[in-house]
């Protein structure tokens, strides 16, 4: 950290800061990848690649000795949510905001690349992945692996670094296996017969029906599951009637489920699939469920992460076996196509991630940039 100028580091703060104030989604980019990819060039970036994926940007900066070509990826979607911050440089943009942390893993990626540039001194070739459409089943990093990324510039195993609330300030974390949950939604139409509410016995009450079922989910984790597999079956919106003297004809539930290995996943989907239209059966009712797989695990390839994890503690305190976490990210895509490992930066207490108070700690840009830098020295 000591080798990164400090007026390098205020330019990267100025940066991030900049990024905050103008949040953009999903794929829809403009202003994001044009500050990312000309930053790219003004700072020696041997060659920028746009439009990977899209709207994905793509760095190679090449080094002094030959090596491995090893991708480094950094987020750049924000949230559809309002900010409640009223920092200087909070969202000018309604109803979007960087409450992720992906201003700042720009920000860090593009500080280390401007200290690659300059330097040169490691082997191989470090492959910047600025992505896309993180957020909201957007799968970005599908979109740029389908794209070609890992062939057309030769990606033998990529990293991917994200800001962690809760964790110690500065420490990194990682572990190797599945680190982050698969994420799947789950949508199920229950179809009754409606009425008046106050005559319940001529309907079949589609809510009621919707009721045993979301207690009947949980019994899939407490008794099909082993004790030592997680899993997570959230029901988050149940819509049915928009008056309160009727019951509709219809209801519909919608949630989500994360698991951390397929055999887990597939048996949440087989059971659920069939208890759904049983228990609506039950009540006279009828009932299907949807089963959508969205973002595989986040799986961490063993040599990749103990090699990620050796790298980061030159820079900093690190616990390589931190627990698992039901969240979920997009980055498993890259994992199946090519080895990867993904970690953690501990921004201690304070707002977690997805909440409206939420903001990245510059503090924390030089050892996030310490990190990458590490990585490429330890490449050979």
């Amino acid at each position: 950290m000591d080798d990164l100028p400090a007026d390098w580091i205020a330019d990267a703060v100025a940066l991030r800061q900049d990024l905050h104030r103008h949040p953009e989604l999903l794929f829809d980019l403009p202003r994001t990848t044009g500050i990312v990819a000309q930053t790219l060039r003004a700072w020696g970036c041997d060659e920028v690649v746009e439009g990977i994926g899209r709207s994905g940007v793509v760095g190679v900066i090449k080094g002094r000795n030959a090596g491995p070509t090893i991708g480094l990826r950094a987020d750049m979607d924000a949230l559809p949510m309002s900010e409640a911050t009223q920092l200087p440089y909070a969202s000018q943009s309604a109803g979007k905001m960087h409450a992720c942390g992906h201003d700042g893993h720009m920000a860090m990626l593009l500080l280390a690349a401007r200290k690659l540039a300059q330097s040169r001194d490691f082997a191989g070739t470090a492959v910047l992945v600025f992505q896309p459409a993180e957020e909201n089943g957007g799968a970005g990093a599908r979109a740029m692996v389908q794209d070609g990324l890992i062939e057309r510039l030769g990606v033998e195993r990529i990293l991917g670094l994200h800001i962690m609330p809760g964790l110690p300030k500065g420490q990194f974390a990682t572990r190797s296996a599945g680190i982050m949950a698969a994420a799947d939604s789950l949508r199920i139409t229950v179809t009754g017969k409606g009425g008046h509410a106050g005559r319940p016995e001529t309907c079949i009450d589609p809510l009621l029906v919707c009721s045993h079922i979301h207690l009947a989910l949980q019994s899939i984790l407490s008794r099909n599951l082993e004790p030592t597999q997680a899993g997570v079956v959230s029901v988050t919106m149940i819509e049915a009637s928009d008056n309160e003297d009727t019951i509709a004809p219809q209801a519909i539930m919608r949630g989500t489920v994360r698991t951390l290995d397929e055999e887990a996943r597939d048996l949440i989907e087989a059971r659920l699939k069939a208890m759904v239209p049983a228990i609506a059966q039950g009540f006279g009712a009828e009932a299907e469920a949807t089963y959508l797989r969205d973002y595989p695990v986040t799986w961490n390839d063993p040599e990749t992460t103990e090699f990620f994890a050796n790298a980061a503690a030159k820079i900093t305190a690190i616990d390589s076996d931190t627990p698992p976490r039901m969240i979920s990210e997009d980055f498993g895509f890259y994992g199946a196509a090519v080895p990867a490992a993904f970690g953690f930066l501990g921004m201690g207490d304070g707002p977690g991630l997805h909440d409206p108070n939420f903001d990245f700690d510059d503090n924390l840009l030089p050892t996030g940039a310490s990190v990458w830098l590490s990585v490429m020295s330890c490449n050979t």
